[in-house]
């Protein structure tokens, strides 16, 4: 018998009074986008479809499988059908993230479909488990609220199918997840996990944002002033700032950091639009620029697991001036080739090469890598050291397995190990290329065994038969900024803690010792160039007219001369460190005859020949002397003037090196307006000459004058340069 109309709405709400009760009590520690409510959270309002099925097939294969005797719901082996549309960045951040959460919380949602007697009471095919799993954690996510379905949404079977069949269960879904918060005493069921992955997430919310400045397409100053524009303060620090504000990174110049809040508004500016600014995690960056900072003009490098495209783009961006040529290597289908050429080019990247080959599977004599230098390895690592593993997957093309050790906030032993043996291949074979001279080895993980552990292990066990130097652990080419990166760094390490600022990262450069047979001079140095053509036009030495008619009959033009003819070459240099000899010894003469003038002056100033001090510079003698009572020269001083010896003419043993400096000009006429306002000692540009004086030198004129007085004290900007025209 029917139950009367009153009697059914009194239960009907009863029911909804219940599920509000129930529903109150259900809190989330995630977050989705949509509008927000009164209380300032951002309201639920559920997935497209599409979403549903991806983060399914996610779970699917990253759920974690219990032994026989504990299994309550079996999960099918067949993917279920997802759209092209999935293929969308966005459609995967969602679905990763929403897959993330069911792994999480797996134990906990399993046990809810039991209790509320869904399972084993209704007949679903098991391939749908992944999908009830996934969909159930938004259901309770949205307080078990109805989803928004957009109109212009194509339908999928097995969603709908699924979402009635929770739908039915709602009010027992709620009460089973009550009772299991009481179970756990915990306020919601995100304070039923971990503290590490609380943590974690929570560090995930508010860590900075890192972008980095695409040089090609615009200058650091171009994206201040731009920024200014939209209302973005430049400040020193982003942390706890509501503003909208931006810093420029300490360790590399060309990053900017942002609150994470800003990210949604700064996706639609054209800085972002036009691929001139890119955000990136920083480890990445402090990879490049390691690179960077040992990089020549002309050395090519190899990259290996770049993960990111970004990240080679990067490299590309700061290379630009230079003639290197980067390798990518591991880029399995060629298929993907033309939209990494499309990418590049829109980012002002022409210097890129791309291998498909394995890097184990490349020969370290391979012709076409004999110019690398550097080799930037990147290996695939746990990935502990980063906050959001959602990001971590999608940036960096990482297996969807790392989402399993993020849920459980640590790698297994076993992984752990397969990944070492990984890394410790990788580095040993990169450092079998012989014509390589530096290895910049860097991870997201926190775990010493992937880092510094292998390391150690790869120098110590690197093959020694190999006829080069073998390789050693340098110092960080990166700024240390802190006390605390000086301490993390004793070791010859770089690392970065996670922390509410930036994720973890390690980081270590190898290079090669030195080999003491490759040791150059200088005239070896300037011949080699000489014998390339380096140095045309520009004169080294005054060659006499005899070798120069002689070399303009001889000399033949470089665009046809063979470059590989070794007499040619031979003779070049043969010439060239000729022409330097004697030019050398047209000087000693030239220094020789200046020291020989007549020494009329040494003898009447004999006791004035001490040691001068260097903290008082000699006046010049051809600036005038201004006396104590007359403003006018004397009238012998011009004549004396001639033999004076000049601190630049003196014989010394110095090294090739001239310092010279402009005068100082000052608007001042007179010189006691000048002795009041300027300090003295401020304007002294002069080269101070050694302790000792050689015989053949005359002495200072400021010591063989008797009543004038100490030139030191004279305003410089009375003075002027001997020899204005260098």
């Amino acid at each position: 018998m029917l139950r009367a109309t009153s009697e059914l709405e009194f239960s009907k709400e009863k029911n909804t009074e219940e599920i509000s009760q129930l529903a109150s009590l259900v809190l989330s520690g995630d977050t989705s986008t949509g509008e927000k409510n009164s209380t300032g959270l951002p309201e639920k309002t559920g997935y497209p479809d599409s979403v549903y099925i991806m983060a399914a097939n996610v779970f699917q294969g990253i759920r974690f499988e219990k032994s026989p005797e504990k299994v309550l719901i079996k999960y099918g082996n067949e993917p279920l059908r997802s759209l092209p549309e999935s293929e969308d960045e966005s459609f995967q951040r969602s679905s990763y993230e929403l897959a993330f959460s069911a792994l999480k919380f797996q134990d906990i949602l399993e046990a809810i479909l039991i209790d509320s007697c869904i399972f084993p009471s209704t007949t679903i095919p098991d391939h749908l488990s992944s999908l009830i799993i996934v969909m159930l954690y938004d259901f309770q996510d949205r307080k078990f609220q109805a989803r928004f379905v957009s109109d212009n949404e194509e339908p999928i079977a097995e969603v709908q199918e699924v979402e009635n069949l929770l739908n039915s269960f709602k009010i027992k879904l709620a009460a089973a997840l009550a009772r299991c918060r009481i179970k756990h005493d915990a306020l919601s069921i995100y304070h039923i996990l971990p503290e590490t992955v609380r943590n974690q997430e929570l560090r995930a919310s508010t860590l900075p944002l890192y972008a980095w400045i695409n040089t090609c397409k615009i200058s650091p100053e171009e994206v201040y002033y731009s920024l200014k524009k939209r209302g973005y303060n430049k400040v020193k620090s982003v942390l706890h700032i509501d503003d909208k504000v931006f810093a420029v990174d300490q360790h590399c110049y060309d990053v900017l950091i942002f609150p994470s809040r800003l990210k949604n508004n700064l996706l639609n500016i054209d800085l972002f639009k036009d691929y001139k600014l890119i955000f990136q995690d920083k480890s990445r960056s402090l990879a490049v620029h390691s690179v960077k900072a040992l990089l020549n003009m002309d050395d090519d490098i190899l990259m290996v697991n770049t993960g990111s495209w970004y990240t080679v783009a990067h490299m590309s961006i700061l290379t630009n001036n230079n003639t290197s040529k980067i390798f990518v290597c591991g880029v399995k289908s060629q298929a993907k080739d033309p939209d990494l050429k499309n990418l590049f080019t829109k980012m002002g990247c022409k210097n890129i090469e791309i291998l498909h080959e394995a890097f184990l599977n490349i020969e370290s004599k391979d012709h076409r890598l004999q110019k690398v230098k550097v080799i930037l390895l990147l290996p695939h690592c746990s990935g502990l050291g980063v906050s959001n593993p959602v990001e971590f997957i999608l940036n960096e093309h990482e297996d969807t397995g790392v989402l399993k050790d993020f849920s459980q906030g640590g790698t297994s032993e076993d992984k752990l190990h397969i990944l070492v043996q990984q890394q410790y291949e990788q580095l040993t074979h990169a450092m079998k290329f012989t014509k390589a001279q530096a290895v910049v080895y860097c991870t997201c993980s926190v775990y010493p065994e992937e880092n510094e552990g292998v390391v150690k292990k790869a120098l110590e066990f690197q093959d020694h038969g190999i006829k080069v130097q073998p390789y050693r652990l340098s110092p960080p080419v990166l700024p240390l900024c802190s006390l605390k990166e000086i301490h993390l760094s004793t070791d010859k390490f770089f690392r970065m803690e996670p922390s509410e600022i930036t994720n973890g990262c390690f980081l270590s450069v190898l290079t090669r010792e030195r080999d003491p047979s490759e040791a150059v001079s200088v005239k070896d140095v300037l011949a080699r160039a000489a014998a390339k053509g380096l140095l045309d036009g520009i004169e080294l030495g005054k060659a006499s007219k005899r070798e120069k008619r002689k070399k303009k009959k001889s000399k033949i033009p470089l665009s046809k001369a063979p470059t590989n003819d070794s007499n040619d070459i031979q003779m070049k240099i043969a010439e060239f460190l000729n022409r330097e000899s004697n030019a050398n010894a047209n000087r000693s003469e030239t220094l020789a005859t200046k020291t020989s003038l007549p020494q009329k002056n040494t003898t009447t100033a004999g006791s004035s020949s001490h040691v001068r001090k260097p903290n008082k510079p000699t006046s010049n003698p051809s600036v005038p002397t201004f006396m104590k009572n007359t403003a006018q020269p004397r009238p012998y001083e011009r004549q004396t003037n001639f033999v004076r010896s000049r601190p630049e003419d003196r014989v010394m043993a110095l090294k090739p090196v001239e310092i010279v400096l402009p005068p100082v000009m000052l608007p001042f006429s007179g010189s006691q307006g000048i002795k009041s306002q300027i300090p003295t000692q401020h304007f002294y540009y002069r080269w101070v000459g050694p302790n000792t004086v050689l015989p053949n030198c005359f002495p200072s004129p400021s010591t063989s004058r008797r009543g004038e007085k100490p030139r030191e004290n004279l305003p410089s900007s009375l003075l002027r340069h001997p020899r204005p025209w260098l």
